[in-house]
């Protein structure tokens, strides 16, 4: 996700301190990961030397001056075409999870074993996810869903390969 980007939406409601941008990117989209300061300053100040924000006030702190940011014309400009773009599909053609299994299977360790371990852990983190969810608001539920129909996806390919192991070894190691 694009940090900038995401500040940019934010100040189009109103222009926002650094502290105040943090605050509401971590409420709706830093959960898992929230922003740390030095990545709130840097990523203002390249909106700021790239014209797509403006310092709208400043105002005086209990250490140093408190800026209030406002975006300009150019970065409205900016996120609407962020908005329009459609994101790139992910396509995992080659994941970390499926070399492990080749190189389990090349190495003569039990690819089988490797596979109910990373179905567990799938497994544990959608227990996670799904308590999360019937906790959380609406936001909150659909990136629980998102991830959720993710795993689900990660879980068929789980099954799907243990259920071709003994083909895959057969062909990996011919």
């Amino acid at each position: 996700m694009s940090i900038g980007h995401t500040f940019l939406g934010l100040l189009e409601s109103s222009p926002r301190h650094g502290y105040d941008l943090k605050r509401a990117y971590d409420e709706r989209f830093g959960h898992s990961r929230p922003l740390h300061f030095g990545q709130v300053y840097s990523t203002l100040s390249r909106l700021l030397r790239n014209g797509l924000v403006e310092v709208d006030s400043v105002e005086p702190g209990e250490g140093p001056e408190r800026k209030r940011y406002a975006i300009t014309e150019a970065g409205v400009t900016d996120v609407q075409r962020w908005l329009s773009q459609p994101e790139k599909p992910e396509p995992y053609l080659q994941s970390i999870l499926y070399t492990k299994v080749v190189l389990a299977l090349l190495t003569g360790r039990p690819a089988a074993d490797l596979l109910d371990t990373q179905r567990a852990e799938h497994l544990r983190l959608m227990r996670d996810l799904t308590r999360r969810k019937t906790r959380g608001d609406l936001a909150d539920q659909l990136i629980c869903d998102h991830a959720l129909f993710h795993l689900e996806a990660d879980l068929r390919w789980l099954e799907l390969t243990a259920a071709r192991l003994d083909e895959l070894a057969k062909e990996v190691r011919g």
